[in-house]
């Protein structure tokens, strides 16, 4: 019975989460001195207003994109200067068409762009990429995206507003939630590492593609989440445990308190388990017993 009752909560879960935002779900609020959340369903992009024109991260799909330009054109009366991609993404990337135009510039960095031209995606292509870091200065401040290795799909950047003081990070760091379901398209050590990085740089209030708002603490605890998750995992494949023997045992009921946290702690270890077994070779290592190895 708890077996049928989670993978009916997961299918739900599942269409929930896929399911396109209607208009009804979208909305704007005010983060900090110019700087607004823009929210679509499950989903949280940002713009930027300042004297010198908007600028726009992500866009998420078409739909959404043609809402909130109408807003900005009837809020603000400013032109977009930017649209920036927070990676390569469909689901966080595609309507930016709608703010195609001859004086708006098209920022990625240099990886999401190689991407979405490779795999054809159905979005508009970024006109200026970089490899390690790029600010935007508008109105005497500053924006600064930052690439910290792999983490979240392709090119996936962190955007400090550097005035502000507020991060935005989306897909590979959330607050107040489990990370997504079995870890699909993260690299596990990559998104702790970058986390690691964030927090070495000056800001207080952080910002999410998904999930809430949040603060350092609320980050910090995060990678403390992923660490003892990887930790966990790695120990027990060590030990020479089926995957289905860790998702029975690993529980990490100090995070009990995340969103999700019972339909997808199970998920998230398999999504370690994968990256272990495929990316570091954990269960050929000739040291590492076979499941069910008395060794």
């Amino acid at each position: 019975m708890r077996l049928r009752c989670l993978v009916i909560a997961i299918f739900l879960g599942t269409l929930l989460a896929g399911a396109p935002a209607q208009a009804e779900d979208y909305t704007i609020s005010s983060v900090r001195d110019g700087l607004y959340r823009f929210t679509a369903g499950n989903s949280h992009s940002m713009f930027w207003v300042t004297d010198d024109g908007i600028v726009v991260i992500d866009t998420i799909d078409s739909e959404a994109a043609s809402w909130l330009k109408s807003q900005l054109e009837s809020r603000f009366a400013l032109p977009v200067r930017y649209v920036i991609y927070s990676h390569n993404h469909f689901d966080h990337i595609y309507g930016a068409e709608v703010f195609d135009d001859p004086g708006t510039i098209f920022v990625a960095h240099e990886l999401a762009r190689e991407d979405i031209v490779r795999s054809k995606a159905q979005t508009r292509v970024p006109d200026v990429t970089f490899k390690h870091e790029l600010a935007i200065h508008l109105s005497g401040q500053t924006l600064r995206l930052r690439y910290h290795g792999t983490n979240n799909g392709r090119g996936s950047i962190s955007m400090l507003f550097e005035d502000q003081r507020v991060l935005f990070v989306v897909d590979w760091i959330v607050v107040g939630r489990m990370p997504w379901k079995d870890l699909e398209g993260y690299d596990i050590e990559g998104v702790i590492r970058s986390t690691n990085d964030v927090l070495l740089l000056d800001w207080d209030l952080f910002v999410g593609g998904h999930a809430e708002i949040g603060d350092r603490d609320d980050v910090k605890r995060y990678l403390d989440y992923l660490e003892a998750l990887y930790a966990a995992v790695r120990d027990g494949m060590i030990a020479g445990k089926s995957l289905e023997t860790l998702q029975e045992e690993i529980r990490l009921d100090e995070y009990s308190d995340l969103k999700n946290y019972p339909e997808w702690l199970p998920l998230n270890v398999a999504g370690v388990y994968r990256t272990l077994a495929d990316q570091s070779y954990l269960l050929k290592r000739p040291e590492t017993p076979a499941p069910g190895d008395p060794r």
